[in-house]
């Protein structure tokens, strides 16, 4: 019988324990859904010692081996979780030395190395990130890069991959970046079903915002603006104009666009198109709709204007996109066939 991936995930006193237990949940459903027993992974927690660790949010774990008694023999994956130090002048990373040692000597010898949240600091530590592009924890993004300025780090994706080093985002984004890896080694279908089995309302792909739509929604102080992008988000296939906006909120367009600049950081055109662009990354990775009706769908004027705002968001075109995350290609049409890798 085929033997299942061994993923090796390691815990130390402060690691945050959603970044050991959003994976380990994603790689146990995915066993327990796949047909064929044996084709999954069993997780497994590697530790300094047998005493309890501490995590951030005092839960205790309890590993299952000793970093002394794992030589990454037999392990496919292994999951380097992060830990934050949040104190008032700032927040650290934790790279606790005993992960670090244990990392440095037993990733030549497995196939896949991850790092969930600030974990991305101790694998820069370790020298695996060297001459990669990473992600890490929003608040502690800036201090990958000055400490390991040979690291290109991306601020705000929700995961890397950059073979065979993956690196995710903070917290959560470890469940979403796990829900890839079962995609990458059983497809997309699978790792579609893993997700609905946890209830989980969308898989983010990896260059997503780490700073969804609802979080500004919610993040901004004044109701009536938060009552306004929700309205947008549900009506982005419309001709949405500054003036029509502006007239919603009773607001002047002058005095509507300082508001808007003010609580969300952008214009209404850019939040307009960042938010098109990205109901577009949803029907391409979900749908088989055409590019026409998908442009049509999120607002776009035509299938060009769709494609010059989506590269100019992701720097690949719509087609390139579907084909690297969907699951299967999108039916072959005149308004497909048209488009180029080409502006």
């Amino acid at each position: 019988m085929t033997q299942p991936r061994r993923i090796a995930i390691a815990v130390f006193d402060g690691v945050e324990s959603l970044d050991v237990t959003g994976p380990a949940q994603v790689f146990s459903t995915a066993s327990r859904l796949l047909e064929r027993p044996g084709r999954g992974y069993s997780v497994e927690l590697v530790g300094a010692g047998p005493a309890p660790v501490h995590c951030a949010g005092g839960v205790r774990l309890l590993a299952d081996r000793s970093f002394a008694d794992s030589d990454g023999e037999g392990v496919d994956t292994v999951v380097v979780p992060g830990g934050l130090r949040i104190r008032p002048e700032g927040v650290e990373a934790v790279v606790d030395p005993d992960v670090l040692a244990w990392v440095a000597r037993v990733a030549p010898r497995v196939r896949r190395v991850v790092s969930v949240c600030a974990g991305a600091h101790t694998l820069a530590a370790a020298g695996l990130l060297a001459g990669r592009r990473a992600t890490t924890h929003w608040a502690t993004a800036e201090a990958l890069a000055e400490h390991h300025p040979d690291v290109t780090v991306d601020a705000d994706a929700v995961y890397v991959r950059s073979d065979p080093v993956w690196t995710g985002a903070g917290v959560s984004a470890g469940i979403d970046m796990s829900l890839a890896l079962v995609a990458d080694d059983h497809g997309r279908r699978h790792a579609l079903s893993t997700a609905r089995w946890m209830v989980m309302y969308l898989q983010r792909p990896g260059d997503q915002s780490q700073f969804s739509a609802p979080l500004k929604r919610q993040s901004t102080a004044r109701t009536d603006i938060a009552e306004l992008l929700a309205w947008i988000d549900a009506h982005l296939g419309e001709r949405l104009t500054v003036p029509d906006l502006a007239a919603r909120m009773g607001l002047g367009e002058r005095q509507f666009a300082r508001v808007f600049v003010r609580e969300t950081g952008s214009t209404p055109a850019a939040y307009l198109d960042a938010q098109r662009v990205q109901a577009a990354r949803r029907l391409l990775q979900e749908s088989d709709l055409t590019l026409a009706a998908i442009g049509t769908r999120c607002g776009f004027g035509s299938v060009h204007s769709f494609h010059r705002a989506f590269k100019r968001h992701t720097s690949v075109t719509p087609q390139t996109y579907r084909r690297h995350f969907a699951g299967t290609a999108a039916p072959a049409t005149a308004d497909t066939l048209q488009e180029t890798d080409t502006p």
